[in-house]
Order: C-alpha cells, then structure tokens, then sequence
C-alpha cells in the first residue's frame, strides 16, 4: 500500500511511501483511517496530473478536443495561488481522457481515494458491433455448456469447476450488456 508524502525538496514534489504493515496495523488498531493528504496537497497533485494530460495531447489537440483555450487549459494546470482553486470540469476531462493514452486524472482520484483502476482489454472497437455479439455470445454459451458438461461427468461440481463456471457466466454476461448497449445505442 502506497500513501502520498511530501519530499522535503523545495520544489515540494509528491512521492509514494511505501505503508509498512506495521504503519496500517496501528492505524487499524486505533480505529482511524489511514492519514490522507491535506487539501492542498491533494489538489496540486491533481493539478500535476492535470498537467500530464493536458502535455500527453500537447496544447493544440487539447484545446480542440475540450473546446477550451491554451490560456484556460493552463489556468487549470497552475499551481499559482490564483489558480488554486480552478479545476477542469467533470466533462473536459472524459472528452480528453477519452484522447489520451492514459486517463490522467482519474486514475489520479482513485489513488487519493485508496483505489485502483481496472483496464479492460478485452473490449474492442464497436463497429460492426451487433454481428459481433452475437457471434460472441453464440461462443460464450457454448463454452459455458462445455465447462457444465465437464463439470457434470462425475456428478459432482466441485469448487475449482464452480469458479470457471462463475467466470463463464460472468463473460456471457458482459457480453448481453454489450450486445444492448449496441442494441440501445441510436444508429444518426
């Protein structure tokens, strides 16, 4: 577990400390909370991270895909008193998280907030999308009456054959809700 400390550079930059488990027994056996940084360091890290997106488009690209000037972009990435208290929009940052290798800033908030992000590879590109499905889904069943089939031979579905069970289960069902996001989705 990783907790957010100050260096005692000048520049005041941010580091991970590593927690040791000693660190969050006591936390634990106390009844509190592990520390969280104050308001200000959260929000300097989220403006550092504001940052990083914002350079991982570069300017140009940034400003096209938010809509927003360089000037506002930057206001939103300063550190400078003035400007602490400015932060991008909810909005801006999906439409430029959606452009940039990396989402930024939210990954940023899940670290604050003791959470971690999960990718999912497994999804592809929506064109095509219907056919797609139901191929997927056509796959997915019979893969699933495969591993119950298998699991059935002795009459006894152990705890190893109820998990790749579960897991079949759980692959068909992301596949019905992609099969009626594309469904719901309205086509112009």
């Amino acid at each position: 577990m990783y907790a957010l400390a100050w260096t005692d550079n000048p520049v005041k930059t941010f580091v991970y400390k590593r927690q040791t488990e000693r660190d969050r027994t006591d936390n634990m056996a106390q009844g509190t909370p592990p520390p969280k940084p104050d308001h200000q360091a959260r929000g300097e890290y989220l403006k550092w991270h504001t940052e990083a997106l914002i350079k991982d488009l570069g300017y140009l690209k940034a400003c096209e895909v938010s809509g927003k000037s360089k000037a506002t972009l930057g206001r939103y990435a300063s550190l400078a008193p003035e400007n602490s208290d400015r932060y991008m929009p909810v909005n801006v940052v999906a439409e430029l998280e959606s452009e940039a290798s990396v989402p930024f800033i939210t990954k940023a908030l899940a670290e604050l907030n003791n959470m971690s992000l999960e990718y999912d590879s497994d999804r592809e590109d929506a064109s095509g999308a219907l056919n797609s499905d139901v191929i997927k889904l056509s796959q997915r069943f019979a893969t699933l009456m495969a591993e119950y089939n298998h699991s059935m031979e002795d009459g006894v579905i152990s705890l190893n054959e109820t998990k790749r069970l579960l897991d079949e289960t759980n692959a068909l069902q992301q596949v019905l809700l992609d099969m009626r996001l594309h469904l719901q989705k309205p086509d112009g």
